[in-house]
């Protein structure tokens, strides 16, 4: 599958410009209507229509042309002054009284539907929807779940912003959301999967992409095809290179031990496990592949990969064994607590910018409101620009998890990840993606390749055991390893 473009309102605002003597909002009503026909199988009762007082209310008018064309009965309902439209929308609404329709400035009461369409705000929303916008929007709302009727979303759903995914006062929660030209960050990121539901997009016969790159992408497999290669018959451990895990406090082995398995699963050579932890076990009795070794003796080992943070904590030795793994010119990653000290220590942030090998940080919001020195509120509020303040920062390949973790580059490009479901908040999944991660650069990925694919096969892991029906609730990080391994393999012998 090819990667989405993902395309911010301003952006697409440039797009909207440079083709206004095209019908682009007829092309938006007849795609929409199309879908609303597509998606509405019982249209015994009519299709409520949400008009709001910009260009997205000029779609909804098109939409109720084209369903009543198509003997759709509809009630369209517009709580502005038509007087006060602009340009495009009051066409759009001059075509649809032209043709019969008429307006209500409220939803009826007591009745009820087989659809519902918002056409209120689209994106661009610059501030949160209240007064009477916001009571249709809690109807709407409402009103699917008590018809049990699809609720389609065009361009955004009402109160979601397209560039960050964060709700802006009330918001329709949408089942389908068919969103023009290109699709928008916003839909896949932070709250922006729980109020869209199903995401389509409607180019209106244009190609963004003939503009220029988008300003990121969504992530599918051929961003890493290059690592979907079968195994040459001819190899041995030492083809796939020395992966080592260093973490393990007293209390937290088992993070660093997730780590480790997950980077034997995911098919690293050798797999070096140092635990910090003085007591800690000699062997892994479920997985006695792993080598454990004291840290120090681990980062005097040939590896070919460190991650660093599993299980960590903040022992004397913590920045010391740090600045050590600084220096070793190999791909380095800093999870958990290695992003922590990271925060607290100004020398190690030195070390870690100062590197010339890749360096990646894989920080949850919380430990990227500490990497950057603010509220992890600020974090979510703009997961983009977070993550590419730490890419940029660190000089660091960076994976901001949650939900549509956001994978952000250096150079300054970005991705939004579409694979993943609930049942990845539990504890120690953040682990298996470190050992995920560190076997695919042990084996000689490329860092942008490597997190990419991480990031994908973890989420994808995870959809693959809710459909055979484990979790999402109660799914175990441990389960995720297995399945990582299967998806993996699948994606290579399926190419």
């Amino acid at each position: 599958m090819q990667p989405m473009p993902l395309y911010t309102t301003e952006a697409i605002r440039r797009i909207e410009t440079t083709f206004s003597e095209l019908p682009l909002m007829q092309r938006a009503g007849r795609a929409a209507a199309d879908l609303a026909m597509a998606i509405c199988a019982d249209r015994s009762q009519p299709a409520l229509i949400l008009a709001g007082p910009g260009n997205n209310g000029g779609d909804a008018f098109e939409v109720a042309r084209l369903l009543n064309e198509l003997f759709f009965e509809t009630c369209v309902v517009f709580p502005g002054d038509v007087t006060r439209l602009p340009h495009d929308a009051a066409a759009a609404y001059r075509r649809f009284a032209a043709a019969g329709g008429t307006i209500r400035s409220d939803i009826p009461a007591a009745r009820r539907w087989s659809l519902i369409v918002d056409g209120l705000f689209g994106i661009g929303l610059t501030r949160d929807i209240a007064g009477a916008y916001a009571e249709m929007i809690v109807q709407a709302n409402a009103i699917t779940e008590r018809d049990n009727c699809p609720l389609l979303a065009l361009d955004c759903p009402s109160g979601l912003d397209a560039d960050t995914g964060c709700l802006r006062g009330a918001t329709i929660r949408a089942s389908h959301t068919i969103t023009f030209i290109a699709a928008k960050p916003g839909l896949f990121t932070a709250d922006g999967p729980d109020y869209c539901g199903k995401v389509s997009v409607a180019a209106l016969d244009l190609d963004p992409e003939s503009f220029g790159s988008p300003p990121g992408r969504t992530i599918t497999p051929h961003l890493f095809a290059n690592l979907l290669q079968p195994r040459r018959r001819n190899s041995h451990k030492g083809s796939f290179g020395n992966v080592g895990i260093l973490g393990g406090s007293a209390g937290m082995v088992g993070a660093a031990i997730l780590a480790a398995r997950a980077a034997l699963r995911l098919g690293g050579g050798r797999i070096y496990l140092g635990l910090i932890d003085e007591h800690a076990p000699a062997i892994d009795p479920l997985q006695p592949e792993l080598m454990i070794r004291r840290p120090d003796r681990l980062l005097a080992t040939d590896l070919t990969a460190l991650a660093c943070g599993p299980g960590m904590g903040n022992n004397g030795e913590v920045i010391a064994l740090l600045e050590t793994a600084c220096r070793l010119d190999i791909p380095l990653l800093l999870d958990a607590d290695a992003l922590n000290r990271l925060a607290e220590n100004p020398e190690l942030h030195v070390a870690v910018t100062a590197r010339h090998a890749p360096t990646l940080l894989t920080p949850h919001p919380a430990e990227a409101a500490r990497l950057l020195d603010c509220s992890t509120g600020e974090i979510q509020n703009d997961r983009i620009g977070a993550a590419s303040r730490l890419a940029a920062r660190f000089k660091a390949c960076v994976a901001l998890k949650g939900c549509g973790t956001i994978v952000a580059m250096p150079e300054g490009d970005w991705f939004v990840n579409t694979s993943g479901n609930p049942g990845l908040a539990t504890a120690g999944s953040g682990d298996v993606l470190t050992g995920i991660l560190a076997a695919l650069l042990a084996q000689g990925s490329s860092a942008r390749e490597a997190l990419l694919a991480a990031v994908n096969v973890h989420g994808a892991a995870a959809d693959r055991l809710v459909a055979a029906g484990t979790g999402p609730v109660g799914l175990t990080a441990g389960e995720l390893i297995d399945a990582a391994r299967a998806c993996f393999n699948h994606w290579i012998w399926s190419r």
